[in-house]
């Protein structure tokens, strides 16, 4: 089984990971001027298969998010995805995976600006366990940094340097000794963690943030929701008042690093009884089964690595 990667995406082409360099000067490391996709593979050892989630998906939304900063490639999501499939298969990864499909202004020239510059994409995948290791339920608080505004950096976007306001409200939790933070929008309402929406419970209904509050529109938030109107539960969006937070009934935070993570407490508050409430724990095996393929209504989202494995695993 491979445990670490060995290969990229670079330039064009599949190299050894080692190749996969980029110069001092290029544009996006001065300037942030990238836009980023975070990918998931699940192991299923049963199968003995690695099914890749939402693929397409994700690359439609990276493209779209390439559009706000001109940036401009020649693949489109088939293209990208049958790229990502043959990395995974060169890598022979039997775990849970992580792919980051990178796409960048790579003119090596000193300047801010969009326009007039070279755009390239690398794609790698890393073994990847959970992102935020609470299996009590996440701890979490109110950050004093406010989440980015869409006139200033649009949060939908996945932009590169947009993640420096994440960084600061993640370490300041952290260093307060939470297991991260959530943010307010510049109109005061909660928009979302650092890095994953939120969805809080009351009343019978789950209420999470609204796109125009500044978060990103998460594939993973998608799916909830549609979980949630399968088996009956109502789905609000609207803002949610900082309070809210702390008479929640159950509340949980979900996106594609993070799967779906109960929240037991908020500012030292407990969230509901302050253990992992029922519907969070819900749509956490919901969640978890459905990207291992085990969900048969769901298994269109599921997309096999390898065509075919005999009962050792080997491709």
């Amino acid at each position: 089984m491979a445990t670490r990667n060995r290969y990229a995406f670079f330039e064009g082409d599949i190299v050894p990971i080692e190749e996969a360099r980029i110069s001092i000067m290029t544009s996006a490391v001065h300037y942030g001027t990238g836009v980023f996709e975070g990918i998931r593979a699940y192991w299923n050892d049963p199968e003995k298969q690695l099914y890749a989630f939402h693929l397409r998906e994700h690359y439609e939304r990276f493209l779209r998010n390439c559009k706000i900063l001109w940036i401009d490639l020649p693949y489109d999501p088939e293209g990208l995805s049958e790229i990502t499939l043959e990395l995974l298969r060169r890598e022979k990864f039997e775990t849970d995976v992580y792919i980051r499909p990178v796409a960048y202004k790579s003119s090596l020239e000193v300047g801010v600006r969009l326009h007039d510059l070279d755009s390239e994409c690398a794609i790698f995948a890393i073994p990847f366990g959970e992102y935020i290791p609470a299996p009590k339920g996440a701890r979490l608080t109110v950050s004093s940094w406010r989440r980015i505004d869409d006139n200033s950096i649009p949060a939908r976007g996945k932009i590169n340097g947009a993640y420096v306001n994440s960084a600061l409200a993640k370490t300041e939790a952290h260093r307060k000794g939470f297991d991260d933070a959530l943010m307010l929008s510049g109109n005061g309402h909660v928009s979302e963690a650092s890095a994953a929406n939120l969805f809080i419970l009351r009343g019978g209904a789950l209420i999470t943030a609204p796109e125009t509050d500044d978060i990103l529109a998460g594939i993973t938030r998608a799916i909830i929701i549609e979980f949630a109107r399968d088996l009956g539960i109502p789905v609000v969006e609207r803002s949610i008042d900082r309070s809210e937070l702390y008479i929640a009934e159950d509340a949980f935070i979900v996106g594609t690093g993070a799967s779906v993570v109960p929240v037991v407490e908020v500012d030292h508050r407990a969230v509901g009884t302050g253990k992992p409430g029922e519907i969070a724990m819900k749509m956490r095996r919901l969640y978890l089964d459905t990207v291992q393929g085990k969900i048969p209504k769901y298994r269109a989202w599921c997309t096999p690595v390898y065509e075919c494995r005999d009962p050792e695993g080997a491709g």
